[in-house]
């Protein structure tokens, strides 16, 4: 299975950026633990803080399934949630933190109702919750 793992704005900082939040551990280093705990599984990691970017990185439609922490565009990107609607394969939302203990405004994702599943609050192990999802 070819799943895509797509961050985010602010995202590349994972492993330095509050790790209070987001733990001290770096997205490629985290890549490389996955990639051998799922070697039958092909992972293709995409980073940007650009929407269009994000945007044009999912309609490549290159894999089977998709990963997504949208990071803030989480909480107000309908272009991404469109995006995701039109993607006809399984789609997991994740988030490192507990969204629901954060600010009022990281409490509503309007990308979520277009995944078939969120995991929010386990960490640097949502990503790998979510591949254990995948079928």
């Amino acid at each position: 299975m070819k799943v895509l793992i797509i961050n985010g704005p602010n995202l590349n900082l994972l492993g330095t950026r509050e790790p209070e939040i987001y733990g001290n551990v770096s997205m490629e280093s985290y890549l490389e633990i996955l990639k051998s705990e799922f070697e039958s599984h092909e992972l293709k990691y995409y980073q940007s803080n650009i929407e269009g970017e994000l945007i044009n990185r999912l309609q490549e439609d290159d894999f089977d399934a998709v990963i997504i922490n949208p990071g803030a565009f989480t909480h107000y990107s309908y272009a991404i949630a469109d995006c995701l609607k039109n993607i006809r394969k399984p789609k997991v939302e994740v988030h490192i933190s507990n969204i629901y203990k954060r600010e009022e405004f990281r409490q509503k994702s309007v990308t979520a109702a277009n995944t078939d599943a969120v995991l929010s609050g386990f960490g640097m192990d949502g990503y790998r919750l979510a591949i254990l999802s995948l079928k």
